[in-house]
């Protein structure tokens, strides 16, 4: 790995002295790095259906920062002014292949943290305000130049100005404060506070690992065991002695309740396969574009051979999980139980996002290897970017 990425720390000291627990500037943590989608560009994906985007008006709107979702009309963007709003893209992995590839200079983390590309553009003083958020974050500089405050002192709802589409800090004083120009990173652990101003019209680059909230994987993990029992099944106490005093849960009834939580299977294996199909699973509201017709095994492999590369899909999660003589393969929450090249495949796909066909050759000589390609192409988690164009 290219230590420039992290101030000369190798991924072992960021990670053991800074994630999670304290920011970190980097000067030229990417050399000679420009934004791969310009204002332009990102204003044109602000205005197609299936990108999610945002507007944020510090002025001009009908209240102090004004949140507009997308998508916009293109007149909308003359009509902004020339100052004080930002125009927010989320998961531009999705659109731009080059922001996709960004997010493997990160792959010292794994991919089951990682979020999305997030890109900002901002005309002179465009800002979000100053606020916290609850997951790591690294801000790259891509074009132009902004100023970031950050202050160390994670803000309570007190501290937020009331009635807002934001959480906006009332007050914010920095501890410290850098103007970031294009190739410099500033790492972010949860709970900074954080402001970033427009010097002038820039593009910032937002690569987000976000955690799961401990409620929504509890909540998450029991939906999903109560998903395989009897609706029907009822608690049974039959044969149980005469109550002494009706107002006393008596203690048989008590171990029988404690029996039924203890017996849910919350074996090891239960759980990896639950959080596998969970941290990999399509969220609400979200999907993955399929080709536009299924491919079989072989006119794939040939179809492969004639591309040179097939990318896996921004679109879909990949993970997995070692067990013996292969792996468990997690992909947009469905489990692949892979052994032999087939596993070795999985592990492939899980590493890289470009899948070189030299490369998969040796990996897809066994008939399941290669239906396990098929069976993710006609999914959609594999593609053909180049097909698509085309298209």
């Amino acid at each position: 790995m290219n230590h420039t990425l992290l101030g000369g720390l190798t991924p072992a000291q960021f990670l053991a002295e800074y994630w999670q627990k304290k920011p970190l500037l980097v000067r030229g943590a990417l050399p000679g790095f420009t934004s791969p989608v310009s204002p332009e560009e990102l204003a044109g994906l602000a205005c197609e259906e299936e990108v999610e985007s945002r507007l944020v008006l510090e002025r001009g709107g009908e209240k102090p920062w004004q949140v507009e979702h997308g998508p916009f009309d293109e007149s909308r963007f003359p009509k902004l002014g020339t100052s004080h709003w930002t125009l927010l893209v989320q998961e531009i992995n999705k659109h731009v292949p080059e922001l996709a590839l960004l997010q493997e200079r990160f792959n010292f983390l794994p991919n089951w943290r990682l979020d999305d590309v997030m890109a900002s553009f901002a005309p002179v003083h465009g800002t979000v305000g100053p606020h916290a958020d609850n997951y790591d974050v690294f801000l790259i500089q891509g074009l132009g130049t902004r100023r970031w405050g950050i202050s160390t002192r994670t803000p309570t709802d007190a501290d937020l100005l009331p009635d807002l589409d934001l959480r906006i800090m009332a007050a914010f004083e920095p501890e410290e404060e850098w103007v970031l120009e294009p190739g410099d990173m500033l790492y972010l652990p949860p709970g900074v506070a954080h402001h970033g101003v427009a010097l002038e019209n820039c593009i910032t680059l937002s690569v987000g690992f976000r955690a799961p909230g401990l409620n929504d994987l509890v909540a998450n993990f029991f939906a999903d065991v109560l998903a395989e029992r009897d609706p029907e099944a009822f608690f049974s106490d039959a044969g149980r002695a005469t109550a002494e005093n009706p107002g006393e849960i008596d203690p048989g009834s008590r171990e029988q309740i404690r029996a039924l939580i203890r017996n849910l299977p919350l074996d090891d294996r239960r759980i990896d396969d639950w959080f596998g199909g969970f941290i990999t699973g399509v969220r609400p509201g979200h999907w993955i574009p399929e080709p536009d017709a299924p491919l079989d095994a072989e006119t794939l492999m040939e179809r492969l051979a004639a591309e040179g590369a097939i990318w896996r899909s921004e679109y879909a999660r990949f993970a997995f999980i070692p067990q013996e003589g292969g792996i468990r393969l997690f992909v947009a929450g469905d489990i692949h139980p892979l052994t032999g090249a087939a596993a070795e495949f999985g592990r492939l796909v899980c590493a890289q996002r470009v899948l070189d066909t030299e490369a998969l050759r040796p990996l897809l000589t066994e008939p399941d290897a290669r239906e396990l390609l098929a069976t993710l192409y006609n999914a959609g988690s594999l593609y053909f970017p180049k097909a698509e164009d085309d298209d």
